[in-house]
């Protein structure tokens, strides 16, 4: 019987993938209690090295990427390999028969081929562009107009963005995906392919926020503003010790403490400016941000943290990635969600598990990535029921690794 770690303890996912997207989909279902079996060439992923990584050349981003995954390693250029890979994503089980990826197979591994030995396959599979066409983050991004909406106003040059953000929410479509194609199956017996394209994540995002119809009703191309919040109030400021915060007004109650902590309402009321409502606040900023500046510029972040944790404000500090893991009780061993791991290659450090507070579920142990090929042996017995000999000769020919 299978230990309960999770909502999705008993199900098995097979995962071919790389980069961001597809595996932290992978991670996500295996943090959430999922056999997720990841399968490699002999020499590793095309991401087994990819940065960061250490002096000695292990990818800290791999290892962040694949934790609590089981992994296989094959000679995915044999036949004989593949035919591993395809017994892997086709056998049996209820709670199997799932294949997540973004390396789309030909022939055996496509998914006519793979259907053809399990009808009731769910594959769900990550591609770049709704035509087919090779596409990242990086090259999604520029098209689409943040770059241009994005820095300082009257800047020129396009500023691209450090955080894959359509990657971060493509992989947790694939996630959502994946568990309504196997949800659909339970109730009907019916598999299916379920494609995604990472540029329609993005361009699908860019409607729903509002931007699309912004420039197809309003004929507005809405240009740079800084870091001012676009449609309400919003700013940074530089207090007197040199730190740097963002404050946010956004709500009413939001709002009207801002106003109160930091005494600048017989300033505003002075100059009637109109700021019952969000867009009121957001067209007036310039001359709100003139009154609240000295007031800021006056104290060091310290005091001003004090007044506006002591009120209830929206605020945040802007910190460098190191300020961030040395100063925020949130990326420490203080928040529940991180654990000390050992990471084979790299060593002990901090590793989140999954952020969803459970209430019928334990916390879950933060379990580290695989080394490569890893559960080579254990992954052939119990899932395709090979004996220790077969497995034997499969590891003498150079077919699977991981002794």
């Amino acid at each position: 019987m299978d230990v309960v770690t999770g909502p999705l303890t008993g199900m098995r996912i097979v995962e071919s993938s790389a980069f961001v997207a597809a595996p932290l989909a992978g991670m996500t279902l295996a943090q959430m209690g999922a056999d997720v079996i990841r399968v490699d060439r002999l020499q590793g992923g095309l991401d087994a090295a990819r940065w960061p990584v250490t002096a000695t050349g292990a990818s800290l981003f791999w290892a962040g990427m694949n934790k609590g995954k089981r992994s296989i390693a094959v000679d995915l250029a044999r036949p004989e390999g593949i035919e591993l890979v395809a017994a892997l994503i086709t056998a049996p089980g209820p709670e199997a028969g799932l294949y997540l990826t973004n390396l789309r197979g030909k022939g055996p591994l496509d998914y006519p081929a793979l259907q053809a030995r399990r009808k009731d396959l769910v594959m769900v599979s990550l591609i770049g562009t709704r035509r087919g066409e090779p596409a990242v983050d990086y090259t999604i991004n520029p098209g689409l107009g943040f770059p241009l909406a994005t820095g300082p106003a009257g800047m020129i040059e396009p500023v691209g963005h450090v955080l894959p953000a359509w990657d971060c929410i493509a992989g947790q479509m694939l996630v959502n995906t994946l568990l309504s194609a196997e949800r659909h199956r339970l109730r009907t017996g019916v598999g299916q392919l379920a494609e995604l394209a990472l540029k329609d994540v993005a361009a699908a995002m860019l409607g729903h926020l509002g931007i699309i119809a912004e420039v197809t009703v309003n004929g507005v191309d809405r240009p740079r503003h800084g870091n001012a919040l676009y449609g309400a109030y919003g700013q940074d400021f530089l207090c007197a010790d040199g730190e740097r915060l963002m404050v946010v007004g956004l709500t009413d109650r939001q709002w009207r403490g801002l106003v109160r902590v930091t005494g600048i309402g017989p300033a505003l009321e002075a100059e009637g400016l109109a700021l019952d409502g969000e867009g009121d606040r957001w067209q007036a900023r310039d001359r709100i941000t003139a009154h609240l500046a000295p007031w800021f510029t006056a104290r060091p972040l310290a005091e001003v943290a004090r007044l506006f944790d002591a009120a209830g404000l929206t605020w945040g500090p802007y910190r460098s990635f190191a300020g961030a893991v040395a100063e925020d009780p949130d990326l420490s061993a203080g928040n529940p969600m991180f654990e000390l791991i050992e990471q084979p290659g790299i060593g002990a450090y901090l590793a989140p598990g999954g952020p969803v507070a459970w209430s019928g579920f334990d916390r879950a142990p933060v379990t580290p990535a695989p080394r490569l090929g890893q559960h080579s042996e254990a992954v052939l017995a119990d899932v395709l029921g090979l004996g220790s000999g077969q497995i034997g000769a499969l590891m003498d020919r150079g077919i699977v690794g991981g002794r």
